[in-house]
C-alpha cells in the first residue's frame, strides 16, 4: 500500500515532505538528462566513420604492397577530443609537384607520412595497383627498400602535399 504525506492539523502537508520530494524529482530528472546525453555521446562515437591511412611496404618478395590501417583514438585527458597517439616527427616540409610530374620507380627516402593538401597524386605499385591522394588522404610510405613505387600528378593542376619523416 502507499504511503501519502499526512496533513498537520492545520491542513497542510508538512515542509520536510515537500522537500523530500523535490529532492527525489530534481535526482530523478539529473539522472534522465545524464541518461540523454550519455547516450547522444555513446551513438555519435558509434556514427562516426573510422580515419585511416593507406601503409605502403615492401614484402618479403621485395615489392611494395599497401593495407589500409584505422588511427586508434583515445579521449584527450584535458580537452573535449578524441585524439591518437603521439608521432615524434623528425622533419616536415611541404612539397608542390606541377602537372604532368612523373617519377619512376623508387622506394621511399625515408618513413614518412604525405599529406596531400591540394590536387591530386598518385602511387603506383606493383602489378598496376594504383592509390590515389587525394586532400585530406594520408600515404604512410614505409617501402624504404626493393623496387618501390610510382609517383605521379593527376589533372592540370599542382598536386602539394605536407611530408612528415618519422624514426620508428
Amino acid at each position: 500500500m502507499a504511503s501519502y504525506p499526512v496533513e498537520n492539523a492545520s491542513g497542510r502537508i508538512p515542509m520536510r515532505s515537500v522537500a523530500h520530494r523535490l529532492f527525489f524529482a530534481a535526482i530523478v530528472f539529473a539522472l534522465m538528462v545524464w541518461s540523454i546525453h550519455h547516450l547522444r555521446t555513446v551513438a555519435s562515437a558509434q556514427e562516426r566513420t573510422p580515419a585511416s591511412i593507406t601503409r605502403i611496404f615492401t614484402g618479403s618478395d621485395g615489392q611494395t604492397h599497401a593495407e589500409q590501417v584505422n588511427l586508434k583514438f583515445a579521449p584527450h585527458p584535458r580537452f573535449a577530443r578524441d585524439q591518437s597517439e603521439l608521432i615524434k616527427a623528425t622533419s616536415a616540409y611541404v612539397a608542390r609537384f606541377p602537372p604532368g610530374f612523373f617519377q619512376d620507380w623508387h622506394p621511399a627516402g625515408e618513413r614518412r607520412y604525405v599529406i596531400t593538401l591540394s590536387g591530386r597524386g598518385e602511387i603506383e605499385l606493383a602489378g598496376g595497383q594504383k592509390i590515389v591522394l587525394e586532400p585530406g588522404r594520408i600515404l604512410q610510405a614505409e617501402d624504404l627498400t626493393g623496387k618501390g613505387h610510382i609517383t605521379r600528378t593527376l589533372g592540370k593542376e599542382d598536386w602539394t602535399a605536407f611530408f612528415v619523416q618519422y624514426d620508428q
